[in-house]
């Protein structure tokens, strides 16, 4: 598995963490029980989102800067 690919799976199962905490973080609101944790529960999957995402948008750049093009996908 080349590395712009397991950057893509990383990022999806990252997707689903943050999304769970987030549906996790609008049910403790609904409930009133909002702690301060609770808040704290999606920002680390958020961080990571950042860093991959960001690898991942500038990959077609760094391949066409270094005469690949697109690799297709």
């Amino acid at each position: 598995m080349s590395w712009s690919n397991w950057f893509r799976q990383v990022h999806r199962w990252l997707s689903i963490a943050f999304t769970l905490a987030v549906i996790i973080n609008i049910i403790a609101m609904l409930q009133e029980r909002s702690a301060v944790w609770v808040g704290v529960l999606a920002l680390p999957p958020l961080g990571l989102l950042l860093v991959t995402g960001l690898y991942l948008f500038l990959l077609p750049y760094a391949a066409k800067r270094h005469g690949r093009g697109c690799t297709g996908g």
